[in-house]
């Protein structure tokens, strides 16, 4: 029952939440050992919150779920962990979490407390509305950047990301959670409707469409944010435009999986850490960012 548990918490969705570290990254605080702990902790918080979160979804998904292709074999769906013992772990998980975030600081709480209402939102209502079922998914992304700072807070007091980096932030949630959509709707076919209704809305041209505007939006306020004269102040250099590269080639290898593999756009968090090129990719950028950061 507890691996069962476990997967229903989908913990390799986990990568999602490593967003909780940007404060600290951009903030230039990994030489500080408070402040990394303060950013684990915080990682550690939204992974309790995320995954009470995929359960409640699963909870309220289990009927839908028996019909579709891959979702039929989650342990919900197919028996396997029983209603009663979900409902009170994703309880347990979620109050958990909300506690501890106020540990750290009361400000983060609130934050991780928007996460959590988000969530319960998407679940009951927004993922059945067109366009906002996406953006709800993207404003997630937004609350953990802003978590990531507010977490700091009380060591850090004058930590703060840039707008253009938390615009930057939901682009490319939007770009992700549109590639999912087009991965279900093409997975699915006639059938998208009956499991999600808001599939209906999706034909497969016009998320293709979204997906251009998002793209292109992606990479340029990343490309602004890289040349921000705030930017350009904090870092101590405009160096960071270098970086925009690599931004670049992540969107397009990332846009190549949607189009050109079976299962592309279906599990962003998989294509991170599975296609060679893409990881390969992100850890360059990572190593770039710090180098320019703390040189």
């Amino acid at each position: 029952m507890l691996r069962k548990l476990i997967t229903t918490m989908r913990p390799d969705q986990w990568t999602k939440n490593l967003v909780l570290f940007a404060g600290l990254v951009f903030a230039g605080g990994i030489g500080d050992p408070a402040l990394v702990r303060l950013a684990v902790q915080g990682f550690f918080v939204f992974c309790l919150l995320s995954s009470a979160s995929y359960i409640l979804n699963d909870l309220i998904d289990v009927q839908r779920d028996r019909e579709h292709p891959e979702k039929k074999k989650r342990p919900l769906a197919s028996g396997e962990l029983s209603v009663g013992v979900a409902a009170t772990a994703a309880s347990v998980m979620a109050l958990a979490a909300l506690f501890w975030a106020f540990r750290l600081y009361p400000v983060f709480a609130h934050a991780a407390a928007a996460y959590l209402a988000l969530n319960i939102l998407y679940s009951v209502a927004l993922r059945r509305m067109v366009i906002l079922d996406v953006m709800a998914i993207a404003i997630g992304f937004v609350l953990r950047a802003v978590g990531s700072v507010e977490v700091l807070r009380g060591a850090a007091p004058g930590t703060e990301l840039s707008p253009w980096l938390l615009v930057c932030t939901f682009f490319l949630a939007l770009f992700l959670g549109l590639g999912k959509r087009r991965h279900e709707v093409m997975l699915l076919g006639e059938a998208a409707a009956a499991h999600r209704p808001a599939l209906r809305a999706y034909p497969p041209m016009l998320v293709d469409s979204f997906i251009g505007v998002v793209t292109a939006s992606t990479v340029v306020s990343y490309a602004i944010y890289a040349i921000w004269p705030g930017t350009v102040e904090k870092v101590g250099s405009a160096n960071l435009v270098y970086t925009v590269p690599f931004v670049v080639y992540g969107v397009l290898r990332y846009l190549y999986l949607i189009y050109t593999t079976p299962a592309g756009g279906g599990k962003p968090s998989r294509a991170l850490v599975t296609d060679a090129p893409l990881a390969i990719n992100i850890l360059l950028w990572v190593v770039a960012v710090v180098a320019v950061i703390y040189t």
